[in-house]
């Protein structure tokens, strides 16, 4: 079991609560030791002087009139209260009243006096005094104020320790809020998302790690946009000799061998396949405006698109709600994943839709070997191909990197997996549309 919080947030707690614990104790030890105890002192010096003076003031009287002057000097200094006398049990007393009742045993040794508790009559000292054979108790009025020992001391202490660590929480959230934001994009930006700027305000070393970051994301930004440019660059530039190429070879197709023809043209085919989807892999799917759409709708007319071209899908709608989507780019991952089950896997192939929890869900499932041991995560990256390539087909290996891509930039993911006698399911979950 761990003793310690795991976040930075509730150590932190913990850190200034012990300290503040400790402050207290602190304090109570130094006002123990540089107030109460001096104080005590000085009230036990002071009552030992007054019953000395009393004990004087005995002997001088006639032993008739000492009932008579005890009576009247309890029953005044208890306000009505009277002595039960000596004769029960001693009472147990707090630390701080036995300290101060040794304190004035100590003084008053040797006085034939001996110190009592009285709690029946508010706390006080009771003197024994013996005097010739006779006990004679008197209670010392006013000299140890109630107050000394009562928990005012432990509330006041108790409260201020309660603003202390009210006033240290409240300061620690203002210190964790921008960890918090910056936590928060920078799995933004995780997810293949453009988090907004960061604040550079508040403390220096806060302000100091929102600029870092808002260079860091200026800079993935910058190197992203030189990546698509020098991309589509290159891929622009392919296509031209293509065309060129394409048209040379409808030139000479009479002039030539059929085989070498169709051969050529076929190179060719596979080369702009390849340049497009290099130009799909550099295109950015944010830049297209999202809708509110529905994915049986864009299922059915892939399934339409492919039935012309005869490559028949088995469609299975599920119905899920609407999702926030940009279709074009939608469209593209899913014709990378259904081109990649006609190419690697073998039919039928489904496509499905689907809800699961709080997100909805397209899949296309081929009838293929699956993944054949590999790994689904390597398998997402680009140029990532398989040792056979799942089969040996062309390809560049962007196929399921664009996928994964637009998958992230739609806020969900790609999940690759397979079951027995289903081949390789390629599922795109998408969070759902709230409002």
């Amino acid at each position: 079991m761990r003793l310690l919080p795991r976040s930075l947030f509730g150590r932190s707690l913990l850190l200034i609560a012990l300290l503040i614990l400790l402050g207290q104790l602190g304090g109570a030890l130094l006002a123990r030791r540089l107030i109460l105890e001096p104080r005590l002192e000085q009230i036990a010096a002071g009552v030992a002087h007054n019953a000395t003076a009393l004990r004087a003031s005995l002997l001088a009287l006639p032993p008739a009139q000492r009932t008579a002057f005890v009576a009247r000097f309890n029953a005044q200094a208890l306000a009505g209260h009277s002595i039960a006398g000596g004769d029960g049990p001693p009472t147990p007393l707090p630390p701080l009243e036995r300290n101060f009742a040794r304190r004035l045993t100590e003084r008053l040794a040797g006085d034939d006096l001996e110190v009592h508790w009285l709690r029946e009559a508010g706390g006080g000292p009771v003197l024994c005094l013996r005097l010739e054979g006779e006990d004679l108790w008197l209670a010392v009025p006013g000299i140890l104020p109630e107050r000394l020992f009562t928990g005012t001391w432990l509330f006041a202490s108790l409260g201020a320790g309660l603003l202390a660590l009210a006033g240290a929480l409240a300061i620690q959230r203002r210190l964790n809020r921008p960890l918090t934001r910056v936590v928060l994009a920078a799995e933004c930006l995780g997810r293949g998302g453009e988090p907004e700027p960061l604040a550079e305000d508040g403390p220096e070393e806060t302000a100091s790690l929102s600029r870092s970051f808002n260079r860091l994301r200026d800079s993935l930004a910058r190197n992203e946009r030189e990546r698509a440019l020098m991309l589509a660059g290159l891929s622009h530039d392919l296509r031209t000799p293509l065309a060129k190429l394409s048209l040379g070879v409808e030139i000479l197709a009479g002039r030539d061998e059929p085989e070498v023809a169709a051969s050529l043209r076929r190179s060719i085919a596979e080369m702009d396949a390849l340049v497009g989807q290099f130009l799909d892999f550099a295109r950015d799917s944010r830049e297209e405006p999202a809708v509110v759409g529905e994915l049986d709708v864009l299922a059915r007319e892939l399934a339409a698109a492919y039935a012309d071209h005869g490559q028949p899908l088995l469609l299975e709608p599920g119905a899920p709600p609407p999702v926030r989507m940009h279709p074009a780019a939608l469209r593209r991952a899913l014709t990378n994943l259904l081109e990649n089950a006609w190419r690697h896997g073998r039919p039928p192939v489904r496509l499905r839709t689907g809800m699961d929890g709080d997100s909805a869900w397209l899949e296309v499932i081929d009838s293929g070997a699956g993944l054949g041991g590999r790994d689904a995560e390597a398998l997402k990256q680009a140029f990532r191909r398989g040792e056979n390539a799942r089969g040996g087909a062309p390809g560049a290996g962007l196929g399921l990197a664009i996928a994964e891509r637009i998958a992230r930039e739609h806020g969900g993911r790609l999940e690759l997996s397979e079951r027995p006698g289903q081949g390789l399911r390629a599922r795109i979950g998408l969070p759902l549309h709230r409002g």
